[in-house]
């Protein structure tokens, strides 16, 4: 696969696979800008702790959701789980829209969080396993800033579903839920081309079925850019003895005895970033609405800049982690998003900052996190075995975000909910210790696994020096 120059195939592999996070941003994002208009006694009426308890209960879900489907990726393959963790994911969305209480809303979005929680698993381990080494760092960025254009577009559906002009209070959230998710539908469609996993196919001893999937591939890059593709070097082959599966107690072995540092780099990274995220990005809405009076149907427009900055952040500083290197680029974007959030907190709680230009800082300060974040990702999905990969993915997520996450949107609403900026920016302080703490992890044991093979970086259980 590394071999393979760039072509159509690769294009495709990223839009189905993608496009998936583009709805979950917008889904999410939505979620977000309506914060405000729940609390409204003409729709749900719910409380800011509430609404940051909603939001814990989602996280939960993904962590649940992460851990389940990304076993069972593992143990049957990467292409089946595209379409089951994606239905999963749809169906709660689609339930949210009919939400008629507090208990009815945390079920549909637990449900939600169950089939984000596998997508991240499954997508993420075929991204790094797919796509050429020389590439690979800017492509996974590139596709998990995606969910950031699908943020940026559920803002600018609020203009026109959260104003009554056009819908009443309880209405227009509901249609946007509904709409989000019917349109992931398609994305089902979309990826019924995708093959399994040459990689995935050969550890596991199906190796006819590999040959024909990687000849497949093969033929198609070739006709599609015309290049005749080079023989295998010698000193990149490796001798395999691959197995139907693999036992729980050797992976968790490989992760937690063999690549202890490793799984102690991972968790850092996964727990920072998501305490980080979780805690700003739930209470968004809440802040403006608390603190500087924006009209809850106007949130989403302040979400619009932060969401473009989200996305760019990944999109344009991704070929760097290729270049520069993982080490330098992941120690540098979690430090200076800190640095600059300890600045902003701090204008924000002397009452120097009005919500543009506070929404002006948060947006700087993602360019920066949202790179680092889904540097995270990349460096979970890359630094284990194969046969480990999307557990690895999972459980590092499951533990980052249940460790960082779940209660942080649950304090930060608490934290608004008595009124003093003061209080807020202390856990604004607190998220960048974190995150400064993660950068010192990366800068003294990260990998430098730029432009190198996934098994050069981490040898599978299944090759011979391991076997």
């Amino acid at each position: 696969m590394d071999r393979l120059p760039w072509s159509r195939l690769h294009w495709a592999i990223l839009l189905a696979l993608g496009v998936t996070w583009v709805l979950d941003g917008l889904e999410v994002t939505l979620k977000g800008a309506v914060s405000s208009v729940l609390q409204e006694p003409e729709s749900l009426g719910f409380t800011s702790s509430q609404i940051g308890m909603i939001a814990s209960f989602y996280i939960a879900g993904a962590v649940v959701g992460a851990l389940i489907f990304g076993y069972l990726t593992d143990r049957f393959g990467r292409r089946i789980f595209f379409f089951v963790t994606l239905g999963v994911y749809l169906v709660g969305a689609m339930l949210t829209a009919f939400s008629w209480d507090l208990t009815s809303f945390i079920v549909f979005r637990f449900i939600t969080g169950l089939g984000i929680g596998g997508e991240y698993a499954a997508i993420n381990s075929t991204i790094d396993e797919m796509m050429p080494a020389r590439v690979r760092g800017q492509t996974a960025l590139a596709v998990n800033g995606s969910y950031w254009a699908g943020a940026a577009l559920g803002s600018l559906s609020t203009i026109v579903l959260l104003d009554t002009a056009y819908f009443s209070v309880d209405v227009g959230w509901r249609i946007g839920f509904f709409v989000g998710a019917a349109l992931g539908v398609i994305v089902l469609f979309m990826r019924r081309h995708l093959p399994e996993g040459p990689r995935w196919l050969v550890t596991h001893d199906r190796l006819d079925e590999a040959e024909k999937v990687m000849r497949g591939l093969e033929d198609r890059v070739s006709r599609e850019t015309g290049e005749e593709l080079s023989d295998i070097d010698a000193d990149d082959r490796i001798k395999i003895h691959p197995q139907r599966s693999f036992s729980l107690a050797a992976i968790l072995k490989a992760m937690f005895r063999t690549h202890l540092k490793r799984s102690l780099l991972a968790l850092t990274l996964m727990a920072s970033q998501a305490f980080l995220y979780n805690a700003i990005f739930f209470t968004y809405a809440l802040v403006l609405s608390n603190f500087f009076d924006v009209p809850s149907g106007q949130t989403g427009l302040y979400l619009l800049p932060f969401a473009i900055g989200n996305f760019l952040g990944a999109l344009l500083l991704g070929r760097l982690f290729d270049t520069f290197g993982r080490r330098v680029m992941i120690g540098g974007t979690y430090t200076i998003s800190a640095l600059i959030l300890l600045v902003t907190g701090y204008m924000f709680a002397q009452g120097m900052l009005g919500a543009i230009t506070l929404t002006i800082l948060w947006s700087v300060i993602f360019f920066f996190a949202s790179a680092a974040a889904s540097s995270a990702y990349l460096t979970v999905s890359e630094i284990f075995p194969l046969e480990t990969r999307a557990l690895a993915i999972a459980l590092f997520y499951s533990i980052g975000t249940a460790t960082g996450g779940i209660l942080s949107p649950w304090i930060f609403g608490m934290l608004i909910d008595t009124g003093s900026a003061w209080n807020v920016f202390y856990g604004y302080a607190f998220a960048a210790t974190v995150m400064i703490a993660a950068a010192l992890c990366e800068a003294f044991i990260g990998i430098d696994a730029e432009q190198a093979s996934l098994e050069s970086v981490a040898s599978p259980l299944s090759s011979a020096e391991n076997a």
